[in-house]
Parts: structure tokens; sequence; C-alpha cells
């Protein structure tokens, strides 16, 4: 048996329970690891709440988490790591927890620390994703809501060293930060169409919105093309003619390898705000629900 945080009927982050659990076995191909971080992702909350249920119905009990990062200690068969390696990835059955399984686990380096190895999984993928589905080009104009939070931060780093020219939405306090990353940052709120059109006067090419903040409808007029515009955080996207990117099942490889080298390098950085200790995931919930966070939420088993 081991600890995990486990919830059991949908809700508020106050069903989220610190519980013995059967340790997790890997199976064929999976490794187990002692889980030295877990990120929080946006995911978990609306997965806690209830708000996934349609997609991604939960089978009670649960372990929420999907990105870790810790020490295999069991290997399964035909298993692509070894007992005592360091490794990072999407884990299979929750990652808050002592114990998770990864299938596909990526070598952390030891420039990387536990902490950004486990933040940098599902914000790099996703944003890694999203740039290829847009089909983005050097010498093109990108704006990025909510350039400021995980995925945002990664999607102007990679944009950024693609050569794009990237315009990035944020809050008053993220513009300086943004700003470091290559970006001409813009606040965000009433005005910022005015305002972005003033920074880009060559126009905008595509939109990538990771804010969620109802900037759909003036994102398409920016473009003159709703097939340029893509969220990842607004649900109304279908009205107005937008892709709503969720999954990663139409990516031609797998790009955690790469971004965790660029990682190491310090070609790539994902801001880390907090780390909680297990038992307070709960409370994490809670400040991201209140967007009290500038950066990722880590629990530390």
């Amino acid at each position: 048996m081991s600890k995990a945080i486990t919830f059991s009927e949908y809700g508020g982050p106050e069903v989220l329970r610190l519980s013995q659990v059967t340790t997790p076995e890997p199976g064929p191909g999976q490794v187990r690891i002692r889980v030295r971080a877990a990120s929080v992702n946006p995911f978990d909350l609306k997965f806690r709440s209830g708000l996934m249920a349609d997609s991604v119905p939960a089978r009670f009990p649960v372990v929420p988490g999907l990105d870790a990062a810790g020490v295999v200690d069991a290997v399964g068969e035909g298993a692509e790591a070894a007992v005592g390696d360091e490794v990072l990835g999407v884990t299979v059955g929750g990652s808050y927890g002592e114990y998770a399984l990864l299938d596909r686990p990526v070598a952390k380096p030891q420039a990387l620390s536990w902490e950004a190895a486990a933040s940098l999984v599902t914000v790099g993928r996703t944003a890694f994703r999203v740039l290829r589905q847009l089909g983005v080009q050097a010498g093109q104009t990108l704006l990025v809501h909510g350039a400021a939070g995980g995925v945002g931060t990664v999607a102007v780093q990679l944009a950024v060293a693609d050569g794009i020219t990237v315009v990035g939405t944020v809050g008053e306090h993220d513009i300086q930060r943004v700003t470091s990353l290559g970006a001409t940052a813009v606040r965000y709120g009433d005005g910022w169409v005015e305002r972005v059109r003033a920074l880009a006067p060559q126009g905008v090419d595509f939109v990538l919105d990771a804010s969620g903040a109802g900037v759909l409808a003036d994102s398409v007029a920016l473009t003159g093309d709703s097939a340029h515009v893509i969220t990842i955080a607004d649900t109304s996207a279908a009205e107005h003619g937008v892709r709503f990117s969720a999954g990663d099942s139409d990516l031609a490889e797998e790009p955690l390898p790469e971004l965790v080298r660029l990682a190491a390098a310090g070609k790539l950085t994902v801001p880390i705000w907090r780390t909680y200790p297990l038992a307070e995931a709960a409370q994490a919930h809670k400040d991201l629900e209140a967007h009290r966070n500038r950066g990722k939420a880590v629990l530390l088993p």
C-alpha cells in the first residue's frame, strides 16, 4: 500500500483526500516510478469538478493528475527504462501519489530539476501540438492569448525559436517576463484588439488562444480566417468556426524528448510558481481556481 490523493465524487477541491491505495504494478512496456514531482494542470481541476464527465468519465475512486517525474523502481516486460533511471512522462492511472505508472518514460537529464521535469510534460506537448496544427511558419505573425500561462509560455519560446513574430496578451504583471522570452507583450482586457493592431501593423496571421477569455470572435476578425485560429480553452469554439484542440492523437512524432533536451540546455523554461506537499493538493487546486498562480503548481510526494 502507498499514499495517493483520491476523489470519489465530483465537486470542489474539498473532495480531494489523502488515501491509502494499492501500489500500482507495471504492465508490459510500463515502468513504475517513485514520484518526486507531479504537476497540477487546469485539466485536473476540470476533471475533478465533473466538467469533463461527458468526454472523460471518472471511475471512482480516482487518482488525479497527468504528469510526473521520478525514479524507476519496477519495470514491466519490454519496458524502455531500468530500475534506478530518472524519468518523466504522462502517467497511466494518475500522478498524485507516491507511485505512478508510465508507458512512455523519457529520461530526465541531471540539469533539469524534478519540478521542471514534471511541469514540462503536458504544457510542452500541448504547445508543440497546437503550433503544428496551426501550421505557422517563420516570418509569419502569431498572436498568443494567455502568453504568460504554462502552454502560452512554451508556445512563445518555440515560436520565437522558429523565427515567428509573436505577440502575446498578458496581465500587466507579466509584460516584462513575456517580453524577455522574445515576444511583444500586450495588456489584455478592453482595447486589446487596437493594441495588437498598433503593435503588429503587418497584421496577424494566426492566433493561439490559451486563455479562454472570450477572445475568439475578435481573433477571427484579426486573421480574417477562422481556420487560422485555434483554442485549447474556449468551449464555444464551434460557434466561431474555430478548432478546439484536445488530445495528441494526431501528433506525428513524440515531442517530449526534444522539449526535454531544450529545457536541459536552458533554451526552454517553464515557470514554477509554488510547490506543495502531496497532502495539500486541495489547496493547490484552490489556488489555481482563484488564479493566484504565476506559473506551475507542483506536488512533492
